[in-house]
Parts: structure tokens; C-alpha cells; sequence
């Protein structure tokens, strides 16, 4: 993707992290089984679990346990937390979460445009994904990273808003890029681009919201290009 001298304006694209740059789904499944396993609860479904990733923890099992008991709900948070832990420092943050093939790549590609910006919003603590960035030599890349400690839970917008502010740039020349519906309910609530994935946890059923959906990652700079010159 070469520098164009008429998109000289900043440009944000945001990215949502598990099931869009990395694929947890591995230890999000093991880390939800063990956490209703020590509640002496029957295990939702593989497709109910990467149904709710996305959401802040507690909207999660709010989802998974209709009508649950905020001290149960809480006991169900602290044990996936402690699981999921206990998953990534066995097996390594590359094993637990390993990027989705190219994405360094177009990462890197992406970040040496001047003018174009990076940032992530995710469901993730703000722990979470300081060791995700870290184990992946990823945090120089963000200007502006948006977790689920300081916000509401997607689809409220509260994450890209403060990314907005945080970089300056307006929500006409910004995207949000996930994979799901969540991620496109919050990019049109800001008034961004959402631009579908469709590698990762929701089908392209779910994402009726997207304006854009992509199948191959490395499509993404020649496309936000395009779209970027019909706006000049």
C-alpha cells in the first residue's frame, strides 16, 4: 500500500483482537469449561461460547446464564480468569493465541503509512492484552488501545469514541475491523466504517451490520485505499 500524497490526513483503523489478529478460540473454550466445570454447571456449547467473544466477561455470562446471580456470575468471571491464566502460562502466548496467518504483515505494511493510525478495542482486560501485545511484539504498533477495563461492553461505542479522541481523527476517516456483530454494531454507533472478517468467531450471517466483508487479510490496505480515495 503506497503513500498517496491526497490521503495526507490522519486515518484511523481500529482493530478487535480475539478472532480478528489472534485466535484464542482454543483457550477461551478450555478457560469457559473449566470456569462452569468449578460452578457445578453444564458447559455451554462450543458455538454459544465464540458466540459471546466480544463482550466484557460479565455481559458474557449474562448471555451464557439468562437471569444469573451477580455472586455466581461473579465466581464464573474470577474462574475463566484464573483458567485462562493458567492456560496462557503453560502454553505460551504464541500457542495460546497465535496470530491469524499474514496478519503481522499487513500490521507492519499498515503502520509505515505516515499518515494512517493503528489502534485495537477489545473485550480483554487491560492485562490481557498487554501480555497478548507483549508476547506478540505488537504494542509499538497501537497508538491507541481500548480494553474493556475502562469502558461499557461492546456494542456500545464508549471504546471507539475514546479512540477517536484519543488519535483526533473523525469517525468519516475511521474503521473498525472485527469479526463480529458486536464489532459492527459499535463501528455504526460511532459513526465508523465496519468492515467484517470473516476468519474468525461469528458467520457472515451475524455480521448483517458490516458495511465491507473480507476473507483474506492482506486485501485490507488496497481496500481502505479505495475506499479512502473515492472519499478524497
Amino acid at each position: 500500500m503506497a503513500k498517496d500524497p491526497k490521503l495526507a490526513e490522519l486515518r484511523l483503523v481500529v482493530f478487535d483482537v480475539d478472532g480478528t489478529l489472534v485466535d484464542s478460540q482454543a483457550d477461551i473454550l478450555a478457560a469457559m469449561t473449566a470456569a462452569f466445570a468449578s460452578a457445578d454447571l453444564a458447559v455451554p456449547g462450543r458455538d454459544d461460547i465464540l458466540g459471546i467473544v466480544g463482550l466484557s466477561l460479565p455481559e458474557a455470562m449474562t448471555v451464557l446464564v439468562p437471569g444469573i446471580a451477580t455472586p455466581l456470575r461473579r465466581d464464573l468471571v474470577a474462574g475463566y480468569k484464573a483458567a485462562y491464566t493458567d492456560l496462557r502460562a503453560e502454553n505460551g502466548v504464541e500457542a495460546s493465541s497465535p496470530l491469524y496467518p499474514h496478519v503481522r504483515k499487513v500490521l507492519e505494511e499498515m503502520h509505515a503509512i505516515p499518515e494512517l493510525l493503528l489502534g485495537v478495542a477489545t473485550g480483554k482486560s487491560r492485562r490481557g492484552l498487554d501480555r497478548l501485545l507483549d508476547g506478540h511484539d505488537l504494542r509499538h504498533l497501537f497508538v491507541t488501545q481500548q480494553v474493556a477495563d475502562n469502558h461499557p461492553s461492546k456494542p456500545h461505542p464508549a471504546m471507539l469514541k475514546s479512540a477517536l479522541a484519543e488519535t483526533g481523527v473523525a469517525a468519516h476517516r475511521a474503521v473498525m475491523v472485527g469479526d463480529t456483530s458486536y464489532d459492527m454494531e459499535m463501528a455504526r454507533s460511532a459513526g465508523m466504517l465496519a468492515i467484517g472478517v470473516g476468519w474468525g468467531y461469528h458467520d457472515r450471517a451475524r455480521l448483517k451490520d458490516a458495511h465491507i466483508i473480507l476473507d483474506d487479510i492482506r486485501l485490507l490496505p488496497g481496500l481502505l485505499q479505495q475506499i479512502w480515495e473515492q472519499m478524497a
